[in-house]
């Protein structure tokens, strides 16, 4: 038996039901059949108040231990043991286990509190689309995040689920057009999902984290660019550019706008060939509609690629601000001499020492005016860092060091030149010695005085922004977790395999990415509960679990028929698996189930607030 909520004249009543297997003489097979058990009555009669009253309902009433009185004459069998009568004949398919995803009852679970599967529905309806656009909706992002494949591959996943996806008649070339679907409806899904976000969850957006990554695809060929009717020219996405993985296929630029809980709020797409500061602008406008010009006020965070130029401006004249770093070696001489002054540091420790000062500077509008503003500077000496810096690069410091302890003392071949291109001062070429040179001359062409400052440099960091009254630990706080973001990109591109795309027009490009997001989103959901459930376990900013060890777990979850109507689970022992189903009040206990009693787990669902 299960509960079932129903709507009488915009009134809503619970009531127990009960499948039962019947055989249809016409079908010529055994089928289920709903039956009506009792009318419990009106939610309002029995709700206590508290949030998520129906599924705390559901998931008592599964438990055996239901939370209003009416219920509990209808469970007192389920406290004792049940025998199951449970018969296999030899030779039948029923002999052989065949284990079935159920990963997907806990998915869904997270995309209806998100209130994703009512939008899309509604669009199906309003646009009179033919097939289940939800279906496959979801049947990609599951994929996504359990076993990712190609377009044509997700499609043969269908028969891993213990239930169908996707309903009614399934035509391969659907899932094309789910991704046109998809591509139409982008802006509408993100604003949806952070709407639902904002209300129930508490997402904050005065604080938003931006960077950007590309992505290559599986082909030699760019795309050409695309005149419209109107003549405008359309770029296309597939461009070559400065991959992040040294890849030397065409690539795409993705723009990725994160909260403070690390949660994905929008992307954008962009030809391969974009400069990273010229994406922002256009991901902000074309973002959720809080973010887009004027309707909050936001602080963006990114790194020194991006916080530059026209993306100041941008922030700036729209009333919004920024938070980035900025670099050292690369700052005015001015710059670095107030950066290696020892007066004015906070020393904090050892290790730690940090200063700021308030700067006067202009920005000039897209109108062409120029405007003063005041920017609050900030920077650090870390011991972790500078560590880091010399682990990077520890041969050319160690060659450089021993170099300025002893320029007379060295033989100066090719490699040593590429490592040292920075420091040749361009005014003294020799073009007698070739690749090896005598140390008189070598004295002549390298920069002392650059080389003794930027080791002097090393383990400092710059930060600034335009909220001159933020307080300094905040500044080091909120840009430290930019690191976040760079997670999920090794996320997008590790465990949800996001790279290669396969696909290749713009529109199916845009979906893709857009499907890969919803995926993290609900990876990250995920996690945010894991950390919310485990508070004391996991840092404010930490994974709560691992992308990969939450993906391997989640295929661990499967069930396997046995018998005409019964079902047991498998893999349900595993750590990791047990503490996601924790975290969510989902309880499995040790039986044998009916199909509406896993479709039931559903309701179990829990997401903190």
């Amino acid at each position: 038996m299960y509960l079932e909520f129903s709507d009488n004249n915009g009134k809503k009543y619970i009531r127990l039901c009960e499948s039962v297997r019947v055989y249809d003489e016409t079908k010529k097979k055994y089928i289920t059949k709903k039956n009506t058990v009792k009318n419990i009555g009106p939610v309002s009669r029995f709700d206590d108040g508290k949030p998520d009253f129906a599924a705390r309902l559901k998931a008592s009433f599964l438990a055996g231990t239901p939370i209003i009185e009416e219920l509990k004459p209808y469970v007192s069998g389920k406290i004792g043991k049940e025998t199951y009568n449970i018969q296999l004949l030899e030779g039948t398919d029923d002999c052989v286990a065949e284990p079935k995803l159920i990963a997907n009852s806990l998915l869904e679970g997270i995309l209806e509190e998100l209130d994703v599967p009512q939008l899309i529905r509604s669009y199906k309806n309003i646009y009179r689309v033919n097939y289940d656009a939800y279906g496959f909706f979801k049947l990609l992002v599951f994929g996504r995040l359990l076993n990712p494949a190609s377009k044509w591959s997700t499609l043969k996943q269908l028969q891993d689920y213990y239930t169908p996806i996707i309903k009614g008649e399934v035509n391969d070339y659907d899932i094309y057009r789910a991704l046109d679907f998809i591509y139409e409806h982008k802006s509408a899904i993100f604003n949806r999902i952070d709407r639902k976000m904002t209300s129930k969850y508490h997402r904050e957006t005065n604080h938003v984290f931006y960077d950007v990554t590309n992505f290559y695809c599986e082909t030699d060929d760019p795309d050409e660019d695309t005149v419209l009717e109107d003549g405008v020219v359309e770029p296309g996405l597939r461009k070559k550019g400065v991959s992040k993985e040294n890849k030397k296929q065409p690539i795409v630029q993705l723009g990725l706008i994160m909260d403070q809980e690390g949660i994905p709020i929008s992307v954008e797409a962009f030809p391969g060939n974009t400069l990273d500061h010229l994406t922002l602008a256009d991901t902000f406008q074309n973002s959720v509609s809080s973010l887009q010009n004027g309707k909050s006020r936001y602080v963006f965070v990114s790194d020194k690629g991006i916080g530059k130029g026209s993306a100041i401006v941008y922030a700036l004249e729209n009333g919004n601000g920024y938070l980035t770093s900025r670099t050292v070696r690369g700052s005015a001489e001015e710059e670095k001499a107030w950066i290696l002054d020892k007066d004015g540091y906070i020393q904090e420790s050892e290790n730690f020492r940090y200063k700021t000062r308030i700067v006067r500077k202009t920005f000039t509008t897209s109108s062409g005016v120029e405007i003063p503003y005041s920017e609050k500077v900030l920077t650090y000496w870390s011991g972790k860092f500078y560590e880091k810096e010399i682990n990077e690069k520890r041969s050319f410091y160690e060659f450089a060091q021993k170099f300025l302890e002893n320029p007379d003392g060295f033989r100066y071949d090719s490699l040593d030149r590429s490592l040292l291109k920075k420091y040749l001062k361009k005014t003294v070429v020799n073009k007698k010695t070739g690749d090896m040179i005598s140390t008189a001359d070598l004295k002549a062409v390298i920069n002392l005085d650059l080389l003794k400052k930027d080791f002097e440099l090393l383990g400092y960091y710059t930060l600034a922004t335009s909220e001159i009254h933020m307080p300094d630990r905040d500044m080091i706080r909120l840009y430290g977790n930019l690191v976040e973001i760079e997670d999920q990109f090794r996320v997008m591109k590790s465990t949800l395999e996001t790279r290669p795309m396969f696909v290749r027009t713009r529109e199916h490009i845009i979906a893709h990415l857009t499907v890969c997001t919803v995926a993290l989103i609900v990876l990250r959901m995920i996690q945010r509960q894991i950390k919310l459930k485990h508070p004391t376990d996991y840092d404010v900013f930490s994974a709560g679990l691992s992308a990969d060890r939450i993906q391997t777990a989640l295929n661990k979850w499967t069930v396997e028929r046995i018998g005409e109507i019964y079902f047991r689970f498998a893999g349900i022992n595993d750590k990791d698996l047990l503490l996601i189903l924790d975290s969510f009040g989902i309880e499995i206990p040790k039986k044998c189930y009916r199909l509406n009693e896993l479709k039931a787990l559903k309701s179990q669902i829990i997401i903190s607030m």
